[in-house]
């Protein structure tokens, strides 16, 4: 029997903290312990101390809200936060908060930084300026958890909503600029059109002062040369077709429109 107590009271007397957890040590005359004990095998004293095991890994946490910005625009965003408690400050968040202090403590001041920052931006900011929203975001959310002991790792803004008379107008918008675009290529194309016209009409103009000016220097030998020009012109297409036949004559070959026979 006494070695039975005394194994009990040496299994009681050991407790261990595991990879990623630390200990608080509460007694019951003195309290919580000044500082968290590290991971491994410590003693104790039984029934006066108490260890207490906090994990202190990275804990993911999304958090949403639905305010209103700058202009008024109904906006919901999804916040991802990547948080774990401040080791130093470990028996101060067993004292003030306890074991679910993420849960006591990020949903509220995530709603708040994100309502106060939202409110400086323009609905259209938010868009443009996403960069600058997230770190003020960042940098605000950050002191707020330290006041409660708790660091953040990271902080991004991972979903971006807006209200659906938002999203109509902006579509409306762009509808209306591909509109804009469209009726300037057709006032364009047609400019082009315009010019093309005017150029082919002086071209025009310009062979037909060049053909007035042959006549009127070469006269009858230039409408000769034209007329044998035609002729030939319609020698060449008639002797393509296969019902015209030649028939031979004082003056020279003559083209007569008579059905060859087959």
């Amino acid at each position: 029997v006494p070695v039975a107590l005394a194994v009990g009271v040496a299994q009681a007397s050991i407790y261990d903290v595991p990879g990623g957890y630390r200990a608080v040590m509460f007694d019951r005359f003195s309290g919580v312990g000044n500082t968290a004990k590290p991971e491994g095998t410590h003693f104790l004293v039984p029934w006066l101390q108490r260890a207490i095991l906090y994990d202190v890994r990275i804990k993911p946490r999304n958090i949403s809200t639905t305010t209103g910005s700058k202009d008024l625009q109904m906006v919901t965003l999804t916040l991802r936060v990547l948080s774990r408690p401040d080791i130093d400050k470990l028996p101060r968040i067993y004292q003030s908060l306890g074991m679910d202090y993420d849960e006591r403590v990020l949903p509220s001041i995530g709603n708040e930084v994100l309502k106060a920052i939202v409110a400086q931006f323009d609905a259209a900011e938010l868009i443009t300026q996403r960069e600058v929203v997230s770190s003020r975001i960042r940098a605000d959310l950050l002191q707020r958890a330290g006041e409660f002991g708790i660091t953040l790792e990271d902080v991004s803004i991972t979903h971006l909503t807006f209200g659906k008379e938002f999203t109509q107008a902006v579509e409306a918008k762009q509808i209306a600029q591909q509109d804009a675009e469209r009726a300037r290529f057709v006032v364009e194309k047609a400019q082009q059109e315009k010019q093309a016209a005017i150029i082919r009409a002086e071209g025009e103009a310009e062979a037909a002062a060049k053909i007035s000016k042959a006549l009127s220097t070469a006269g009858e030998a230039f409408i000769t040369f034209r007329r044998i020009e035609a002729a030939k012109a319609i020698v060449g297409s008639l002797s393509q077709n296969g019902n015209v036949t030649y028939v031979p004559s004082s003056n020279g070959n003559v083209l007569l429109n008579i059905p060859t026979q087959k």
